[in-house]
């Protein structure tokens, strides 16, 4: 039987920055094994209502339930510890370390017994095993090495160790903030298979992007996001990317009814 509980649920969330109110009594809601785009016009506030959900901001007015049971975090180092992982644009890499130190950054595994406990040594090779097997388990091994550099890579190499990061850590869903925004046709390409690919694996995914052939191309369900509020979500097989426009610049009226 599906677990119909959603994996997580923001309701009635506010966000204010002095006068302006960046989310306005919004609701929000991914289900299990789907991945939900998240569009809107720039301003429209669909980064601050996802911000949110991962402990980047703190609302102030509201609930966000994962798995039916209230959270409240104060920064996405609680969201990660409940197994919530993001891919920022910016990807957050460190150039100059290596793929294996890039995967383990901020939760390094130590040697066994005195060495680890009292020394604080790395386990190196139990890190490059398990980030060479990550990277395998989504087709990404055509780097040279797992010690290599990550500024020796290309664009659409370094998505993919951080979607790879993501993926090996993630327990619960993962956010993906304009993860081809940067990258060429070909390497945009790879970026939407490791997306499938994720999904495939079972792990929710919430997709914040302005590519609309990315987005009816991958999504299941679309959050449209405006004036700080969702106006509907939609399913793409019901509807066009001229509709979608047209509903988050207000062009058009939303339909009555969110997507089943």
């Amino acid at each position: 039987m599906i677990d119909q509980t959603p994996i997580v649920q923001g309701r009635n969330i506010v966000k204010r920055y002095g006068h302006v109110t960046a989310i306005d009594h919004s609701d929000f809601e991914l289900r299990h094994g789907e991945i939900l785009a998240v569009i809107g016009d720039n301003g429209a506030g669909k980064s601050s209502i996802v911000k949110a959900i991962c402990g980047a901001v703190t609302p102030d007015e509201g609930e966000i339930l994962i798995e039916g049971q209230p959270v409240n975090f104060t920064s996405p180092i609680e969201a990660r510890e409940m197994g919530i992982e993001i891919v920022y644009q910016t990807l957050a890499l460190s150039p100059a370390l290596s793929i294996a130190d890039n995967m383990f950054m901020g939760r390094e595994i130590r040697k066994d017994g005195w060495r680890g406990k009292y020394f604080h040594m790395l386990d190196r090779k139990k890190m490059e095993t398990f980030a060479r097997d990550k990277l395998t388990e989504l087709g990404l091994m055509t780097v040279q090495s797992i010690n290599q550099p990550v500024e020796t890579l290309s664009g659409g190499q370094r998505q993919g160790v951080a979607v790879a990061r993501a993926a090996a850590f993630a327990t619960k869903f993962i956010i993906m903030d304009e993860p081809t925004a940067a990258l060429g046709v070909k390497e945009s390409r790879r970026v939407l298979e490791l997306i499938q690919d994720v999904k495939a694996r079972g792990i929710p995914i919430i997709l914040i992007s302005h590519n609309m052939p990315h987005v009816f191309e991958v999504a299941d369900r679309i959050h449209i996001h405006r004036l700080g509020k969702r106006l509907c979500t939609v399913d793409p097989k019901d509807y066009t990317m001229s509709d979608a426009v047209a509903f988050m610049t207000g062009a058009k009226d939303p339909p009555e009814r969110d997507a089943a």
